[in-house]
């Protein structure tokens, strides 16, 4: 627990910092980094001996994304490229049928565990939105206001860290009923409400922060209450690949954490959806 925490004192004003004060193509170089450690961490579900194949695949993918949408084509004229929208919503798609999968765990696992192509179409369906996710997010009226997107991003991790630690410590106090015993045993319902209940308070503090206007309150709080739900969606889904693979934690580039996977497995959920939430209706 100390190294935990040690750790994550660490790690948080690195991020903090790099969402604040990187210049925006030095914060999409930063997130590719992240996309590529990922990356490498998500070949060892698919294959462990060819791990570093994925790697590159999914380095080629990426790449091949950014040629198609220069960092001076992400936003024209106030409207996202259509390239990202559509990425985005099939991200959304993605998270519901990873519900299923989770719901039906182990039942329905035999469909895709043997076979290494889904896996990587799973993986890139879960990396390469997250990566476009926070470049859109800290992109928002960037010219206007430099720090506006960077707020919207501080503003989605601190409802997934707010998540993540109120279940901690309400699951260690109270947890009793589990929440998905089959894909993860620890994680208990009485924690996943004492996450909920924390993150709704960080967007009660932000409601105010951002001064939403009364007519789109409802939708910021559902906004807040949809991307909780989701990122702990995220955090059950990396448990099926890493239960599948015989897996403890996805690497050990972390101490106290495991991998880069591990820490950012929410937030690989929680930021396209509510960036595709946020262009839908509170942009």
């Amino acid at each position: 627990m100390k190294q935990r925490i040690i750790t994550a004192l660490i790690l948080a004003p690195i991020a903090i910092a790099g969402i604040f004060f990187l210049p925006f193509k030095f914060f999409m170089l930063s997130c590719a980094a992240v996309f590529l450690l990922a990356s490498k961490e998500w070949g060892g579900f698919v294959s462990k001996k060819h791990s570093s194949l994925v790697l590159y695949l999914f380095a080629t993918v990426l790449g091949a994304t950014l040629l198609f949408i220069p960092v001076t084509q992400i936003w024209s004229e106030g409207v996202v490229n259509p390239l990202i929208s559509g990425g985005l919503t099939v991200a959304a798609l993605w998270w519901c049928l990873s519900l299923l999968m989770v719901i039906s765990y182990p039942k329905t696992a035999s469909l895709w565990k043997n076979n290494p192509i889904i896996k990587g179409v799973f993986g890139l369906l879960t990396l390469l939105p997250f990566f476009w996710g926070m470049v859109l997010l800290r992109s928002v009226n960037i010219d206007d206001n430099v720090y506006y997107g960077a707020q919207l991003l501080m503003f989605v991790f601190l409802l997934v860290w707010a998540a993540d630690t109120g279940a901690y410590f309400t699951g260690k106090k109270f947890g009793k009923n589990k929440l998905a015993a089959s894909v993860s045993p620890g994680k208990t319902i009485e924690g996943f409400l004492g996450g909920l209940v924390s993150s709704m308070l960080v967007a009660s503090i932000a409601s105010l922060f951002f001064a939403i206007p009364t007519e789109k309150m409802v939708v910021f709080f559902v906004a807040a209450f949809v991307t909780n739900i989701v990122s702990a969606l995220g955090d059950l889904s990396e448990s099926i690949f890493k239960r599948e693979a015989g897996l403890k934690d996805s690497g050990n580039l972390l101490p106290g954490h495991g991998g880069i996977l591990d820490r950012i497995d929410s937030l690989t959920a929680a930021v396209p959806v509510f960036a595709v939430i946020y262009l839908i209706w509170l942009s």
